[in-house]
């Protein structure tokens, strides 16, 4: 094994728009390996320019940024350094964007609701081991091999309700919705209940999210 990863002066990147979030993280990683050097960012593009100038070898990455979504930087992180280890620290339902991030180049996925010694146990497997999955995403990369349609929560829509999200994304209401389609405007409150149902989701915003990561309108 050569040196224990205790003693190693790793460069770990941190990198989420809340302080707190960061500052958890790095009480842990201090504890784990205490001559590790941390670096710290709240933006996705210093995050990049980072990894790029610092020869940082693990990263741990929100999913979501003021200044945009880590999942299309993921590509361009592992060419800047294809050894690089990244874990996904995110308060995004796992069941429904880990394998996304994986197949992005992610090292692992941890949520944001797991409880503290998780988190503790989650950041010390990756950081030995340079990967970490929860039960959740093994069990999902299980599954992917079976279904690839997997990859994308919209594959659990049907084909209407597929196009009425599209239409809540591109601005339209109930009642714009249910003239364009000649359908009833309780209908598509009901679809609209499916399609929040089948994706987790409680509001228009989240829906808006998930279609901009995961389909191209």
């Amino acid at each position: 094994m050569g040196e224990s990863i205790e003693n190693k002066e790793i460069k770990i990147l941190l990198a989420d728009d809340h302080s707190i979030v960061r500052q958890g993280i790095d009480i842990i990683i201090s504890d784990i390996i205490p001559n590790a050097k941390v670096f710290q960012t709240s933006s996705l593009q210093k995050a990049v320019e980072l990894i790029n100038s610092e020869g940082i070898e693990m990263a741990i990455i929100d999913a979501h940024f003021p200044d945009g979504n880590s999942l299309h930087v993921l590509p361009e992180i592992k060419k800047i350094n294809p050894d690089i280890k990244i874990l996904i620290f995110t308060g995004l339902e796992e069941d429904l964007h880990a394998l996304k991030f994986i197949k992005a180049g992610a090292n692992g996925y941890l949520s944001k609701l797991s409880e503290e010694e998780e988190v503790r146990e989650a950041i010390l497997n990756f950081v030995q081991k340079g990967e970490y999955f929860s039960d959740i995403s093994r069990n999902l990369l299980v599954q992917f091999v079976f279904n690839p349609d997997l990859l994308s929560p919209l594959s659990r829509l049907t084909k209407r309700e597929m196009e009425i999200a599209e239409m809540y994304a591109e601005g339209y209401g109930n009642l714009e919705i249910a003239n364009r389609l000649n359908i009833k405007q309780n209908t598509v409150s009901t679809i609209k209940k499916n399609i929040f149902d089948k994706l987790k989701i409680e509001n228009l915003v989240e829906l808006i999210d998930i279609i901009k990561t995961h389909h191209k309108i």
